[in-house]
């Protein structure tokens, strides 16, 4: 039996939900399971659903950790258990075992000043661990800078399910909305500044000049999108952007798969970094080539000049030159045919075989 403690799991949404529920999923398919996990509204429908157990555990952030360790320590001590896997270095550092215990990194959470409190705390607990599992290369070298033994640390990108066939009736909405709209672009995240939604629409607005049937399509929110909302007015862009919130997954999969290139060249702000991007992943699952930033693990998802291109976030130039090369003689076509067949190294059962050689 694997433990799975994680502070991110469904009913909530989110990137590191799906990742956690995915991992869970499929190793539910060769090892027993039993998840530790935050408590969500709504959790118990879900929870019945799967084939291994769930316990939720609620209160207050500080508190609620606190009730979860001690709860993963009296279980460890009460049952024969092969090993603890965790979703982030906070959901291992009161677990006391002997355990063989595996925790996954992603960019951000373990980015703090050498030396400063917060690394200390993140080294105390990766250094004692059996394996340190980073999303991509970039997140593996970040933590091997900031203090992790090299030795511990080995990449397993994230994993996704197989697409499921769009409903016909979804598509055919999504081309109502569209129209005769070209070229289509399209990002799918949270509207936050390391997401440079910023320097899309200011290299949209030269785009436009060459591609007047342009159209961007915003999927999210948070706290930048009234910001984006407003340079878009600003740079009289209203009739080239679309923003999407609160739709159905089909929906944003039906936008996905009619889109001609997906966008994020993402930045570093702050601490704030792409660890990997399994936006790039799912998009290509659907054919559709992705533009890319330097900073972070874009370039572990995207295969640069074969799947997408991978662009300087920082710079508008390069960003509004890397799409206008894909859109000119309709590149993403084949960009796209390439991203489709290269993505499948991504699915869930490939994903596990890396893990399974670690475990056992």
């Amino acid at each position: 039996m694997y433990l799975i403690v994680t502070r991110a799991f469904p009913p909530e949404l989110g990137g590191m939900q799906s990742l956690m529920w995915g991992l869970t999923k499929e190793m539910s398919k060769n090892f027993m399971i039993k998840v530790f996990a935050d408590y969500q509204e709504n959790h118990k429908e879900f929870d019945k659903k799967e084939n291994f157990s769930i316990e939720r555990v609620g209160g207050i952030k500080f508190l609620r950790k606190i009730r979860k360790a001690q709860l993963v320590n009296e279980f460890l001590k009460e049952n024969k258990v092969q090993g603890v896997i965790a979703d982030h270095w906070k959901s291992l550092e009161l677990i006391n075992t002997d355990k063989k215990k595996y925790c996954l990194i992603h960019g951000k959470e373990i980015n703090h000043s050498k030396g400063s409190s917060l690394n200390k705390r993140v080294i105390k607990v990766l250094n004692n661990v059996e394996k340190v599992i980073a999303n991509s290369e970039y997140t593996k070298n970040l933590a091997i800078d900031n203090g992790v033994n090299k030795d511990k640390v080995i990449v397993i990108n994230p994993g996704v399910d197989p697409v499921q066939e769009l409903n016909k009736k979804s598509l055919e909405k999504v081309e109502s909305l569209l129209k005769t709209k070209s070229p289509r672009l399209i990002t799918v995240s949270r509207f936050d500044k390391r997401k440079n939604h910023e320097k899309i629409v200011m290299a949209l607005r030269n785009l436009k000049q060459i591609y007047p049937d342009i159209v961007y399509i915003c999927i999210g929110y948070g706290d930048e999108e009234e910001n984006i909302k407003d340079l878009v007015k600003e740079l009289d862009l209203s009739s080239q952007v679309m923003f999407f919130k609160d739709i159905s997954s089909e929906l944003k999969n039906s936008l996905i798969a009619k889109s001609n290139i997906f966008v994020m060249p993402s930045i570093i702000h702050k601490t704030s970094v792409e660890g990997f991007g399994i936006a790039y992943v799912e998009a290509a699952q659907y054919g559709i080539p992705s533009l890319g930033g330097k900073d972070g693990g874009a370039s572990d998802a995207i295969s640069h000049d074969k799947t997408g291109l991978i662009c300087d976030g920082n710079n508008l130039d390069d960003i509004y030159s890397s799409l206008n090369s894909m859109i000119e003689n309709k590149k993403y076509h084949v960009f796209g045919k390439n991203a489709k067949e290269y993505v499948s190294k991504f699915q869930w059962d490939k994903i596990l075989e890396e893990y399974k050689k670690i475990l056992d």
